[in-house]
């Protein structure tokens, strides 16, 4: 199992620190902005390449009154048309306390959390580009780094989605 690791990447204009917390427990007072999924087919992962961003992981922003896992099951449908069943990873927390140009008033906490799933893809719709998402693809785990423009956590974090650990589990998590 992967081990709480932190890095620094540049987001906008400042330097953040991102942490990687596997199975960090939803019982914990956090803020949690966002959710993504590590979409697995045929030992494929699914990226989805969103105008401005490039390709990364199917996810987005939790919207009042939604659930994580709706959104994520919301999320996986608008950008790469999948649906699936959900194992809960783990959490990234991103820190701005040591980023000297912090918004306070902006629309992003001082620390927040984005929560990581693995979803077992069980249908695989048509492609109908309805929303946000340009295209989609399927890529081996050991290509996801040449595809992505991405911090590397995201290796850790596809590391962890493809664990023999993680993938007997179904980790639900309830936020």
């Amino acid at each position: 199992m992967t081990q709480l690791k932190s890095i620094y990447a540049k987001w906008g204009s400042g330097d953040v620190r991102l942490t990687w917390i596997p199975n960090m427990d939803f019982s914990e007072a956090a803020t949690f902005t966002s959710v993504h999924a590590i979409c697995v087919k045929d030992e494929h992962i699914l990226l989805t390449h969103i105008p401005n961003r490039g390709f990364n992981f199917p996810g987005g922003h939790i919207e009042h009154g939604e659930q994580p896992e709706q959104t994520i099951h919301r999320e996986v449908y608008e950008e790469g048309y999948v649906k699936g069943t959900l194992h809960y990873l783990g959490a990234i927390e991103v820190n701005h306390e040591e980023n000297p140009l912090f918004n306070p008033n902006g629309k992003y906490p001082l620390v927040g959390y984005q929560a990581f799933y693995r979803l077992d893809v069980t249908e695989c719709l048509p492609f109908l580009r309805e929303y946000e998402a340009t295209a989609r693809i399927w890529v081996e785990p050991s290509e996801v780094p040449f595809v992505m423009n991405d911090h590397e956590l995201a290796v850790d974090i596809v590391r962890e989605a493809l664990s023999t650990e993680t993938a007997g589990k179904n980790k639900r998590a309830s936020l």
